[in-house]
């Protein structure tokens, strides 16, 4: 992820937590099933919202119940929250109507990654328009789109948030509701997007992206960046498709780790730096010219030299470099990756998760594979080549 921009890291923090409640828009309506969650699968909410009470009045620790309300419960949270940024991502929620995140189209897709550095960029189609080349970035939330882009297709914003740039100039960000985004054959229909001065990093003889890509998109299939078969697939997810995917993972001799996710868009794993872990990673595919970030303090740990003589561009601003013997996850190895030692690392500062992480893995590291991400049975699959042959 381009740090570089405006305050984004912070921006799409916020956004992606209010993202989870997504599920939630609509409108209730009466006369429908008495189970609350077929309620909620219609888009019933409040009478859901009634049912799961009901069901929390006989079992207050129903955890499902617990957490389907507080998916219901979001959008006026957040405008109580007393922060600008969550006030507008509740009032951009609130401007979807109907079922958000609509998938229309066959039960895959794969296009080509048409660049690979210094990010890999994809093409997709918004409303219904022309091709635009995007970054696929698992530190992006829903969709991030240059104000160019917005303006082209005359995006309307329903709120907005002001942030600081890196030279400390106030800047505005742009919410508001994309009719639909196409990705190959799959059509993804009614969900949020931002836009705002956002810059990605472009190839020096390649297409200019017009934003980025994220988690929150991705969560909706059983998603592959096989960056060694430069493709992007998208599967929808179901039981029977993960279960053959699986299958044909542990055929090709690849173990799935465990995926979970931090402020709900951040992928997290099991990871190694030499010996040390297996401990808790993040997983931020946006890192443009490294493949680790580290804290000096587990650099230590984990016997890796930092050399504050050759320092590298990273997050804004020059940062120490490493290049470890060995990383890894899993199985899939990478050796003397080059990285940097950094005080931002995810999960650490008051801004951070709410659990400590060894290191961050990203662009340089994944390049050799093949990354799915199972977010139904919450597996991760880092292999030579994606599972099935696609």
């Amino acid at each position: 992820m381009n740090r570089n921009t405006v305050g984004r890291r912070e921006f799409l923090r916020r956004g992606a937590t209010a993202a989870a409640a997504l599920p939630l828009l609509g409108l209730a309506s009466e006369g429908s099933p008495a189970d609350p969650d077929q309620l909620f699968a219609a888009g019933w909410f409040a009478a859901a919202d009634r049912g799961y009470a009901r069901q929390l009045g006989r079992d207050p620790d129903d955890a499902h119940a617990l957490a389907q309300r507080g998916y219901i419960r979001a959008v006026p949270l957040l405008h109580q929250a007393g922060n600008p940024a969550d006030a507008a991502a509740a009032t951009q929620y609130a401007a979807l109507t109907g079922v958000p995140y609509q998938l229309r189209g066959p039960e895959s897709t794969r296009v080509p990654i048409v660049s690979i550095d210094p990010l890999p960029i994809i093409e997709a189609s918004l409303n219904g328009g022309a091709p635009h080349p995007f970054v696929f970035d698992t530190g992006a939330t829903t969709i991030t789109l240059s104000q160019e882009l917005a303006d082209e297709l005359g995006l309307t914003a329903v709120s907005s948030s002001t942030g600081r740039s890196g030279n400390g100039q106030v800047e505005t960000l742009n919410y508001g509701v994309l009719e639909s985004l196409r990705i190959g054959e799959i059509e993804i229909r009614n969900f949020p997007a931002l836009w705002g001065p956002f810059t990605e990093p472009a190839p020096p003889d390649g297409p200019v992206p017009m934003g980025a890509i994220g988690t929150v998109l991705f969560y909706h299939f059983l998603t592959t960046l096989d960056y060694q078969g430069r493709g992007f697939v998208l599967r929808r997810k179901s039981e029977a498709g993960l279960r053959e995917f699986g299958a044909a993972a542990r055929r090709a001799g690849y173990r799935p780790l465990p995926l979970w996710l931090a402020e709900m868009h951040f992928p997290c794993t099991l990871g190694r730096l030499n010996n040390f872990g297996p401990r808790v990673v993040s997983m931020d595919t946006g890192g443009q010219g490294r493949g680790i970030e580290t804290t000096v303090q587990i650099a230590q740990e984990a016997g890796i030299p930092v050399d504050y003589s050759h320092p590298v561009q990273a997050n804004g601003q020059l940062l120490p470099s490493i290049s470890p013997d060995k990383i890894s996850l899993g199985d899939a190895v990478g050796r003397h990756v080059p990285g940097v030692v950094t005080t931002q690392l995810p999960g650490i500062g008051p801004d951070g998760f709410r659990f400590q992480t060894a290191g961050n893995f990203t662009h340089e590291f994944f390049k050799p594979f093949a990354v799915s991400f199972d977010f139904l049975g919450m597996n991760l699959y880092v292999t030579p080549t994606v599972p099935d042959g696609r």
